[in-house]
């Protein structure tokens, strides 16, 4: 009896070691296989100023290789909307790749007032920077100004610096935003009378070889040509008339009507700068793009590498010819020509299905106001003039005195804090004030103070989006949000920065290793983003992210 119990226990402790040694045999094997299925490259591809329905109204014109390849072959997020305003480029490439709103990130907008020192600061500046690849201003750029990390830096963090970060866009903002604060490199597009790519000394003491080569090509002379549409223009029924009182063109050209001489043009209109304002600024992005994989050997190891890539030339001819314009059409129908042709590069390259993309917008853009007009929908343009005299006159009779308010930008009020500590007034009840003053005014649809974005919690509408956009440090004390459409802008052309729909929904398709495929009309927000990158990649989330993995875009098997 007594050697039978003993031969139990024998047994029983011989499979408890045996069960304790399979899971830690399992778990190394597991883990062996999450390193391993990490894509080589990933690339964040920012497209400026893209609204949703670009996707779908120019769809039956796309290649097979491009747009739809993303959208049939990975997964489309058909809902997907920023959760703040303003909807600019400055705070959309940041809250991309940051994951969270310019509450957390800092980046309140393009350009903004700074309340310390008095002065509009500008969200990639940095005089303590010296340019690289050129001796212009236009070189004077860094991320110093966003305050917390992107899931690029994150990547940096989890290789030991050895997973490279390159960000490129025409903008600076575009390019360096995106690649964060640890990036081997950002580079944009200097155009004027130089044409060339150029950075700062914030990440290098020269231009790489491979950028040098690049300039020295003269590939952007080569864009220099005559921008005819890709298709016969006839066969553009998506898109309105070609000539129509809504659009800006260029200056030397009469109308804003294909075609455009871009060399007989680019005199009057700031040399290679026209570029950006053509479709060929974003072929020449994709040459630049492709070269930067080259020269940086990016996705040629195992060990995850970033690419952001923003094509900026899309916002250009937005603002200039407007969303149903000729000119969006057919910059959209090349870009997706380029798309396909750099998605067959990282085929060859990197390898098929070893690579990782997303693909999204900044923010979107408002049909042309007079156009909207012009078929009866409300809209039109803010008579700022107008309004600064009669709130200039009451403060003045308010308050008596003339200088209480210290900056008005960015739909935001700032005041002159000393001033009302002089006086002896309560800002909150002078905010207040403003408030119930200005929501009389034509065409301003809400109103709110920073007191109340401080003191309340909203969830839904556009309160929400304002909170969510508003950073207690950086923001002013007063908010204006005007009526749907309103804008104020020139009488041609589109803009963009409201919390309205046709600001806030914007594409997000995912595609490669890692995606499920498929698509989803639950509602997704811009800071989602990059959370479902970390995860996918099993690295930390950016510091101050809000977003949360959409779980149903990765494929777990």
């Amino acid at each position: 009896m007594k050697n039978s119990i003993l031969i139990v226990i024998i047994l029983f402790t011989f499979s408890a070691c045996q069960a304790q040694k399979t899971p830690l045999k399992a778990t190394s094997t597991s883990e062996k296989s999450i390193s391993n299925s990490n894509p080589k490259l990933v690339v964040g591809i920012v497209v400026d100023q893209m609204r949703y329905d670009y996707l779908t109204r120019f769809y039956n014109k796309y290649a097979e290789g491009g747009f739809k390849r993303m959208m049939n072959d990975g997964f489309n997020c058909k809902n997907n909307h920023f959760n703040y305003i303003p909807t600019y480029t400055g705070p959309g490439h940041a809250s991309v790749f940051t994951g969270t709103t310019p509450k957390y990130h800092g980046i309140i907008a393009n350009n903004w007032y700074d309340k310390e020192i008095k002065e509009s600061v500008y969200c990639a500046g940095d005089d303590n920077v010296q340019p690289i690849g050129t001796l212009d201003d236009a070189g004077k750029m860094s991320p110093h100004r966003m305050q917390t990390t992107s899931f690029a830096d994150e990547n940096r963090l989890f290789t030991q610096m050895k997973g490279k970060t390159i960000g490129i866009s025409m903008k600076d903002r575009g390019a360096i935003l995106p690649a964060g604060h640890a990036a081997n490199a950002a580079y944009w597009f200097h155009g004027k009378d130089e044409g060339q790519w150029i950075s700062s000394s914030f990440y290098m003491n020269e231009l790489p070889e491979w950028v040098k080569q690049f300039n020295s090509a003269d590939t952007a002379e080569s864009y220099l040509k005559v921008w005819h549409t890709l298709y016969p223009i006839e066969t553009y029924t998506e898109s309105g008339p070609d000539l129509n009182d809504f659009e800006g063109g260029f200056k030397g050209q009469e109308t804003a009507t294909f075609p455009y001489d871009l060399e007989q043009l680019k005199t009057d209109n700031k040399g290679f700068d026209i570029l950006k304002a053509t479709a060929y600024g974003n072929n020449l992005t994709t040459d630049f793009a492709i070269a930067a994989i080259a020269g940086e050997q990016l996705g040629q190891d195992n060990i995850t590498d970033i690419l952001t890539l923003s094509y900026s030339s899309t916002d250009y001819v937005g603002h200039n010819f407007g969303v149903n314009s000729k000119e969006i059409q057919d910059t959209y129908l090349r870009l997706d020509l380029d798309l396909e042709r750099f998605f067959n590069y990282l085929d060859k390259t990197v390898g098929e299905g070893e690579y990782t993309i997303f693909l999204t917008a900044d923010h979107g853009a408002v049909d042309v106001p007079s156009y909207l007009t012009s078929i009866k929908i409300p809209s039109g343009y803010l008579n700022n003039k107008e309004t600064k005299q009669k709130f200039s006159a009451f403060i003045t009779e308010r308050f008596g005195v003339e200088d209480l308010i210290e900056n008005v930008s960015n739909n935001q009020i700032f005041l002159n804090r000393d001033k009302i500590s002089e006086l002896k007034l309560n800002l909150a009840d002078v905010q207040e004030t403003i408030v119930n003053e200005l929501i009389k005014y034509e065409r301003v649809a809400k109103i709110y103070t920073a007191t109340t974005m401080h003191n309340t919690s909203f969830t839904t509408g556009i309160e929400s989006l304002l909170q969510n956009g508003y950073n207690q440090k950086r923001s002013g004390d007063v908010l204006i949000v005007p009526d749907a459409a309103y804008i104020s802008y020139s009488k041609t052309g589109s803009t963009h920065g409201s919390g309205f729909n046709y600001d806030t929904h914007v594409p997000l398709l995912f595609f490669g290793k890692g995606i499920a495929k498929g698509s989803t009309l639950e509602k997704t927000v811009i800071p989602d983003i990059a959370p479902t990158i970390s995860a996918m990649l099993g690295i930390s989330f950016p510091n101050g992210a809000t977003g949360k993995p959409l779980e149903f875009v990765l494929d777990n098997q």
